[in-house]
């Protein structure tokens, strides 16, 4: 077996169906995406699945202690932790490597383990004790807001000193700003997870153990030197005997498990004793948030987990040619060992080299954004750690992500809470917007939300009357940081790593191309959803867009359209979509246009079926005593472009035993109403 040196440019499975969403508007079959093979949905109401899968979900829910709550209730049936995010998120975990029982048996398992957990405790406590001895002088002798630097990074070195538990948890802090100040935010984000890597017989050695066959038996080549190293493994390059593929190799660091399960043992200890300051801050005990913390950290200890995350983002973009997810050799891959495909790319790292390799950087862009908004609003299944490393440019124009041990879920709830907020921001609603935290698992349930109200208020107007064009996340998140650590706001794991996600992805942004507007890209995206989604929930928030205060939104209405053919018009003219076999398809010449076919249908239906919205849509036509006959032609001219009239026709005679259906049985439900 041969040595080459680095090269610097670098399951069991739930099967998918079909699934149906109730709503308002006519059942839709809908292709079901991944979510996740480790997660079920718990609540019947939510989604509905073929008997099978829902008899499944049901199962897996019970196996692991869950309870959903039943209807009417206000509170859960039980009030633990891990029951508590398993409700607030709306899914369960059926196969849960964490558990707060898990850590405290695997830690107190041998005597040898109890000395070195003490010995731990006395280390950690000893050392955050003359930290927090240290601010505590600096607020008696009045000296602390001008010592801040100075302590934020004693306490990122401190944090690197106690070792790669503590590291991770720096990284959570620097998302958190309900829990620590912004800048002490500030300076945890430039927090390094490099660490020295192990030795290389020592790698080499788990990986024959893992796999069980000599090293020389399964590559014919090895790079002598680690491509990437951190605090939980490293990585190497390698070449498949077999096929002669370049790999990537990601081996654990040996003997980490112990060493986090007894931190985590430690830090809930700890937190036992915060509780108190914590529910007055946050709303909620600080085990919770150890909890939470703990389930992510032990998931990205365990490589067939983060196969199975692979797998799941595969599925979700197999029919995307704009996005490239590197493929897992499971046959080669273990709890501690995993074989994946090697990204021939240039790393985010290196916007130098993607501007040098001729790359179209803004269509480039323009598809990383609309993938970070797939995984988060269509998939419910993002990338949890999408920092310049982890990011290629392909050559061809395509986007790469690497490293899946860190992903997160999203319920369907929770994705159409978020799609509310947006709602509630676009219409100005400030107070559904306070309520949007509640609902979101921001505030307590019962919470009063009237002080937060003028704070928002405050934020988004600020921010939003700067246009698109010098709208950033990053403003918008500074000034909301300091509105959660003033008020008793708790920032739920998932949603902190979805302001992590795109506060990251648009650094990115802004490092390739100064000038890169991030919101005139995600902008036309959620316009081209609420657009054409066949989800009937998401046409529910098109109709609150369309109407403000009972009146129709002409302008909006056609400022829509036009940013959705404008997000249909980028993607389809970028390089990784100029292929002559798909140039000729069917799928792509869809994808070349804005299809509006199934709103169309289902604007009609709600014309002919919903009396409340017949009447709106007729008030708006003849507002202020005049017919708005205009506006309609306006609207059409956008469209006619992109409506294929013979298809749609075709659909419309299809649909018309279904139509007759429908009117039969609302024409019968009014009489028997009526009677």
């Amino acid at each position: 077996m041969n040595l080459i040196q680095p090269n610097c440019i670098t399951k069991p499975q739930f099967p998918a169906s079909p699934v149906s969403f109730h709503g308002p508007l006519r059942n839709k079959k809908l292709s079901a995406v991944r979510v996740s093979n480790l997660a079920a949905s718990t609540t019947e109401s939510e989604v509905v699945t073929d008997n099978g899968t829902a008899r499944r979900g049901r199962r897996l829910a019970s196996s692991t202690g869950f309870q959903a709550l039943p209807s009417g209730s206000g509170k859960p049936l039980s009030s633990t932790a891990m029951e508590q995010l398993d409700i607030e998120r709306g899914v369960c975990i059926p196969f849960r490597k964490y558990s707060p029982e898990t850590v405290r048996n695997k830690v107190l398992e041998s005597r040898g383990a109890v000395a070195s957990l003490i010995l731990r405790g006395v280390e950690i406590v000893w050392n955050l004790g003359l930290y927090w001895s240290s601010l505590m002088y600096d607020c008696w002798v009045g000296r602390d807001e001008e010592v801040v630097p100075f302590r934020a990074r004693q306490l990122r070195n401190l944090l690197c000193d106690l070792g790669p538990s503590f590291i991770k948890a720096g990284q959570v802090l620097a998302n958190r700003p309900d829990i620590i100040r912004e800048d002490y935010m500030n300076e945890l984000c430039i927090l390094q997870d490099d660490v020295p890597p192990f030795p290389n017989q020592v790698a080499f050695s788990i990986i024959e153990e893992e796999l069980g066959q000599p090293l020389e038996a399964l590559f014919s080549k090895i790079s002598s030197q680690t491509i990437a190293a951190a605090s939980l493994g490293q990585v190497y390059r390698a070449t498949l005997r077999a096929s002669g593929e370049d790999v990537a190799i990601k081996v654990l660091r040996p003997e980490i498990e112990p060493i986090i399960y007894r931190d985590l043992f430690l830090f809930r200890t700890l937190a036992s004793f915060l509780n108190g300051i914590s529910i007055q801050k946050l709303g909620c005990n600080a085990e919770l948030i150890v909890d939470e913390f703990g389930e992510k950290l032990l998931e990205e200890l365990d490589y067939t987990l983060e196969a199975r995350n692979i797998e799941d983002f595969l599925e979700n973009f197999k029919d995307d040619p704009t996005v490239k997810i590197p493929r897992v050799y499971k046959n080669l891959s273990g709890s501690r060992v995993l074989v994946m495909e090697w990204i021939d790319g240039i790393r985010c790292t290196n916007p130098k080299a993607i501007k040098n390799a001729g790359i179209d950087v803004n269509g480039f862009l323009t598809v990383g954004v609309s993938a970070a908004l797939r995984q988060l609003l269509e998939f419910g299944l993002f990338h949890g750690d999408p920092h310049p490393g982890n990011i290629f440019a392909m050559r061809d124009g395509r986007i790469a992500y690497v490293d899946f041990g860190n992903v997160a879920v999203l319920s369907e709830q929770n994705k159409q809470l978020l799609i509310d907020a947006v709602v509630h921001a676009v219409n100005e609603d400030y107070a559904e917007m306070a309520n949007d935290f509640t609902r979101l698992g921001f505030l307590a349930s019962g919470t009063d939300v009237s002080p937060i109200i003028p704070a928002l208020e405050a934020i988004w107007q600020n921010s939003a009357g700067k246009g698109l064009s010098d709208f950033n996340f990053r403003s918008v998140t500074g000034q909301f940081n300091k509105l959660v650590y003033n008020y008793p706001i708790r920032i739920p794991e998932r949603f902190s790593l979805v302001i992590r996600s795109l506060l990251t992805q648009e650094g990115i942004c802004f490092t390739l191309e100064p000038d890169f507007k991030f919101l005139e890209v995600a902008y036309p995206y959620v316009a081209k959803r609420l657009l054409t989604d066949p989800n009937p929930a998401l046409r529910e928030r098109l109709i609150q867009v369309l109407f403000k205060d009972g009146v129709f939104q002409w302008k909006r209405l056609e400022n829509l359209i036009v940013l959705a053919k404008e997000n249909v018009a980028k993607m389809s003219s970028n390089p990784a979509l100029q292929v002559k076999n798909m140039r000729s398809s069917r799928r792509w010449q869809m994808q070349s246009k804005l299809d509006l076919t199934d709103t169309i249908k289902d604007g009609a239906r709600l014309f002919l079926f919903d009396e409340g919205i017949r009447r709106q849509l007729l008030l708006a036509l003849t507002e202020d005593s005049k017919l708005h006959i205009q506006e309609l032609v306006d609207v059409y001219r956008l469209v006619e472009d992109q409506i294929d009239v013979p298809s749609v026709a075709v659909e419309v005679v299809q649909d018309l035993p279904n139509v007759v259906r429908d009117f039969l049985l609302s024409w019968s439900n009014s009489v028997l109403s009526d009677r």
